[in-house]
């Protein structure tokens, strides 16, 4: 969803030990006004992966960046996101990360937190500083 930007997430994740990372999905961004079919099937196979991956047993935290906006999006169905929080074995931590997420997530979370963008240095046009932003 975020597309073809070098991330630190994921050349960081990639390197720590008993970390998995999976991505799904292309690197270009997705435009929600016109969802393709191959992104709604990339994203139900990353809501699949990690409902696997949650029951497993192998794992005590799942994460799903950008969830909420993909089901804000209609990428993955809201439905489903909500039986995985559901279905959740008490022993694992399910990470649910993005923006818009619905009143439906957020009720059934433990926890909630909201970023909100005061001032940032970007706004001044500097540029994204190594060993600070990523």
């Amino acid at each position: 969803m975020k597309g073809d930007y070098p991330y630190g997430e994921r050349r960081i994740l990639s390197q720590l030990p008993n970390v998995d990372f999976d991505s799904f999905g292309s690197l270009e961004f997705v435009d929600p006004a016109n969802i393709k079919p191959e992104e709604k099937e990339q994203a139900r196979q990353a809501l699949a992966a990690a409902r696997e991956a949650m029951l497993s047993g192998s794992y005590d935290m799942v994460v799903l960046d950008e969830v909420n906006l993909a089901a804000a999006w209609k990428l993955v169905e809201l439905d489903e996101v909500v039986r995985l929080i559901q279905d959740k074995p008490p022993n694992v931590e399910l990470i649910l990360t993005g923006r818009q997420a619905d009143t439906r997530l957020v009720q059934q979370a433990d926890l909630v937190t909201e970023m909100l963008k005061i001032k940032h240095p970007y706004d001044k046009g500097i540029k994204a500083r190594k060993g600070i932003d990523y």
